[in-house]
């Protein structure tokens, strides 16, 4: 069959065809090319079955926990796409921060990223030992990017809430050249003034397993409750 918005040959099988798709708008922003594969998409999950069930170019793997190698490894070889792990930052700091991206890279990362509060110092003893991007979180304008940019950032990661898109903006202003990964935001209105104000590629947060599965739920105790309905008023269609 033609995918009708793409006009491309598609194939959903019977089984996956309720797989969860992202906003189809994501396919505006320029995407970034990381050793020869360009990302546009990027889901925002650590749940093994969305990554497995979900048409993003790669998947974003950070956690509000101490990173852990087995957790990375375990993402990794669910993933069929490319995975940036978290790496710390915040609470995780210094030298450790470096031994777990050179471990993350060893295990098939295609990039690292750290939180906010990172040192300039930290980026630039990860720059050393690493080869795959380095991606720095940013949450307000008031940060030197120039100082990150210099210690081995690669990408940004815009996160600002509402303010994201005036954020992104603000520093594709002052920074043209700097590559800048941003969230999207819960509708498609917001997601395309990020990718207007100068977004490279967009993370999106997916519905989680509990909410799909009620949704699901609901669905089959309406047909369950439909059948019983049509059983007591028409036996002879049963």
């Amino acid at each position: 069959m033609k995918n009708a918005a793409y006009g491309l040959p598609e194939y959903t099988g019977e089984l996956r065809n309720h797989m969860i798709h992202v906003p189809k708008c994501i396919s505006r922003c320029s995407g970034i090319s990381i050793f020869g594969r360009v990302i546009k998409s990027i889901v925002f999950t650590t749940d093994v079955a969305i990554i497995r069930n979900i048409n993003a170019d790669a998947v974003i793997a950070v956690y509000p926990f101490t990173p852990q190698p087995v957790i990375t490894q375990s993402l990794i070889m669910a993933a069929d796409v490319p995975v940036f792990c978290g790496v710390g930052g915040g609470t995780t700091t210094g030298s450790r921060v470096a031994h777990l991206a050179s471990h993350a890279e060893f295990q098939g990362a295609i990039g690292v990223v750290v939180n906010a509060p990172t040192s300039n110092e930290t980026i630039r003893e990860m720059r050393r030992v690493i080869d795959i991007p380095i991606v720095v979180t940013v949450v307000s304008e008031y940060e030197d990017i120039s100082l990150r940019l210099e210690a081995g950032a690669n990408i940004l990661n815009v996160s600002a809430a509402a303010d994201t898109p005036a954020l992104v903006r603000e520093l594709h202003g002052r920074y043209p050249d700097a590559t800048i990964i941003a969230t999207g935001g819960p509708t498609e209105e917001m997601i395309l003034k990020t990718i207007e104000a100068g977004a490279n590629a967009i993370t999106w947060t997916p519905p989680t397993v509990g909410e799909l599965f009620k949704s699901m739920m609901t669905r089959y105790r309406h047909e369950i409750s439909g059948a019983r309905e049509l059983l007591e008023t028409q036996p002879e269609y049963i």
